[in-house]
C-alpha cells in the first residue's frame, strides 16, 4: 500500500443535537470538536440533525404535514384565469 494516501480512520463520536443522543463508531471524517466519552477518553465530535434515535422511521412516530393547506395554496397560485 502507498503511504500517506488513506485517510485517517479513528474513533467518532456522533451527537444527535434533536435528541442528546450519542454514540461511537469508526470513520474518516475530520472535525475540530472533540468530547470526553464515558471511558474517560477524549474522541472527537459531529454533530447531526436526525440519527436511527429521532428518525421517525425508526422511532414508529409518525409526523403529520399538511398537506390540504398546500395543495390549496398551490391550486390558488396556478389556478386559470
Amino acid at each position: 500500500m502507498k503511504k500517506d494516501i488513506h485517510p485517517n480512520y479513528r474513533d467518532v463520536v456522533f451527537y444527535d443535537t434533536s435528541s442528546e443522543y450519542k454514540f461511537i463508531t469508526k470513520s474518516t471524517i475530520q472535525t475540530s470538536e472533540t468530547i470526553v466519552w464515558e471511558d474517560g477518553k477524549t474522541y472527537p465530535v459531529y454533530k447531526v440533525e436526525v440519527s436511527s434515535n429521532s428518525h421517525p422511521f425508526y422511532t414508529g412516530k409518525k409526523m403529520m404535514l399538511d398537506t390540504a393547506g398546500r395543495v390549496d395554496k398551490f391550486n390558488k397560485r396556478y389556478a386559470k384565469k
